[in-house]
């Protein structure tokens, strides 16, 4: 019998940073603007994907699993002025996803999809929610002008990342 020979996957240590929301919904589409802004600023970042993850759907549970690095910037319930932009890590992260604080009016939650990945052991061991707190969720493609204001913040705390959490 003869040994199955597979793939050799070379660049493992791989961050996706992944950008969530309904850009029909002015602030709601906050985290695909970020991820458009990211793209234009450094299109070919070593060993980063960039993601417009929409609404949400069951099909982000893979990539969300086959990274190494998860960032994801989403508009989140913060009690603050709108614009205001918090980054949780780790735990923190958990906590904050699991207690029901991120706003949302997508098809599935980002708890369910961090979930899916623990149950299946492949959660991303460094994780981050960039939120940013909305103003306006009503019909419209472009953000508030606060929320607009707190895009380059909200990629300055991608950056940061990336850069402390470079391999």
């Amino acid at each position: 019998m003869q040994a199955q020979a597979y793939p050799v996957i070379e660049d493992t240590a791989r961050t996706l940073v992944l950008g969530l929301g309904n850009t029909l919904l002015q602030d709601e589409g906050v985290g695909v603007h970020v991820i458009e802004t990211l793209v234009r600023l450094a299109p070919d970042t070593p060993r980063v994907d960039y993601m417009d993850g929409g609404t949400l759907s069951f099909t982000l549970a893979g990539p969300i699993g086959e990274a190494a690095a998860l960032i994801v910037v989403d508009t989140a319930q913060l009690d603050a002025a709108p614009g205001t932009v918090r980054v949780f890590e780790g735990a923190d992260m958990d906590d904050f996803v699991g207690n029901g604080r991120k706003t949302s009016v997508h098809e599935v939650s980002l708890r369910d999809l961090l979930a899916i990945s623990s149950l299946e052991g492949r959660l991303p061991a460094r994780r981050a929610l960039v939120g940013i707190q909305p103003g306006v969720m009503d019909w419209g493609n472009t953000p508030s002008p606060a929320v607009a204001a707190a895009i380059p913040r909200a990629c300055q705390a991608v950056q940061g990342l990336l850069e402390r959490w470079k391999p």
